[in-house]
């Protein structure tokens, strides 16, 4: 499927086209989009599963490359392929989360281009963020997976509830204490005994885990 998609622009030619897009240029905008079709293909194959076609993730995954393109801010330390692989992950983890599609593990490493040389290329030379930086993410996401899969093996539906309000996860917006207490009619104080409860027993099972 990757091979019928056009090869990644390079760091010159994408700054052309940044260019060029800059200045109101549709077919820049359609190239910049196209260009990087390989990049959504390859994250959108970790969601690839018995219940999921791959057409359709990686028609998600170009609303957000086009997303990305669309708002991108030209900067000196970074490249469109980084913020784009952002915009592409979190489209699909939107949708994901909707559909409750399996999430698979899928190398960094792994070839998904070359070049005219024939040599081959990874997504970690797409994104071409310097390693520590790049790796620090890729730990963090594999945390944060790790997490969300604990909650409803170690906190009951109250506990939960607490930490996803408190914390903002699955894309909510935080609340405090007191806002939760008075959701769930129950004293401040008393939310505040279950979230701490409910941490501790997230690091010792996280803890164990890693």
């Amino acid at each position: 499927m990757q091979k019928s998609f056009l090869s990644p622009l390079d760091e010159t030619e994408e700054k052309y086209y940044l260019e060029q897009l800059s200045q109101g240029s549709p077919e820049a905008k359609n190239i910049l989009i196209e260009r990087n079709m390989r990049l959504g293909a390859f994250i959108a194959k970790k969601y690839l599963s018995a219940d999921e076609s791959m057409e359709d993730l990686i028609s998600i995954g170009t609303i957000g490359l086009i997303k990305a393109v669309s708002t991108f801010k030209v900067d000196k330390s970074s490249r469109l392929s980084s913020y784009a692989s952002r915009c592409v992950e979190n489209e699909l983890l939107m949708y994901c989360r909707q559909k409750r599609c399996k999430y698979r593990e899928v190398s960094l490493y792994e070839p998904i281009a070359s070049d005219r040389e024939g040599n081959q290329f990874t997504m970690a030379d797409i994104v071409e963020s310097p390693e520590s930086e790049l790796w620090e993410r890729v730990l963090l996401k594999k945390n944060v997976g790790q997490l969300y899969a604990l909650l409803p093996k170690v906190l009951n539906s109250r506990e939960q509830y607490i930490i996803c309000k408190r914390y903002g996860l699955y894309n909510t917006i935080p609340q405090t204490q007191r806002e939760i207490a008075q959701t769930l009619g129950i004293s401040r104080s008393y939310v505040s005994r279950i979230e701490k409860k409910s941490l501790l027993k997230l690091k010792s099972a996280f803890t164990g885990e890693v």
